[in-house]
């Protein structure tokens, strides 16, 4: 399987670590009062889906980056590869509070 990798073009898959599902980036806050419910099925409660799937890999015989692999588990179609701090830091923005104020 070849993986587009954002930054430096077509890498052979053998280049990468698998490590799962991509939502793990979004771990649980360890102080919600449901925190301890929060972190069991952060950990144990997964679903494995068949069909495209956002996953996390980690590119350990190249420039040590991690990737979200958006990839089909039934064909093994990659259909986008992003940096997986581009993911993080989006998400992160959408996460601020909207406020208003004076524009230019």
């Amino acid at each position: 399987m070849i993986i587009n990798h954002p930054l430096l073009g077509p890498r052979d898959a053998a280049e990468f670590v698998y490590l799962g599902d991509a939502s793990l980036i979004n771990r649980p806050d360890p102080e919600a009062p449901d925190a301890a419910q929060q972190f069991y099925e952060y950990q144990y409660l997964r679903d494995n889906p068949a069909g495209e799937h956002r996953e996390l890999w980690f590119h350990e015989q190249g420039d040590r980056s991690w990737l979200v692999v958006t990839r089909n588990t039934l064909t093994h179609e990659i259909t986008k590869v992003e940096l997986a701090r581009d993911v993080a830091m989006a998400r992160a923005g959408d996460a601020k509070p909207k406020t208003k104020g004076r524009g230019k």
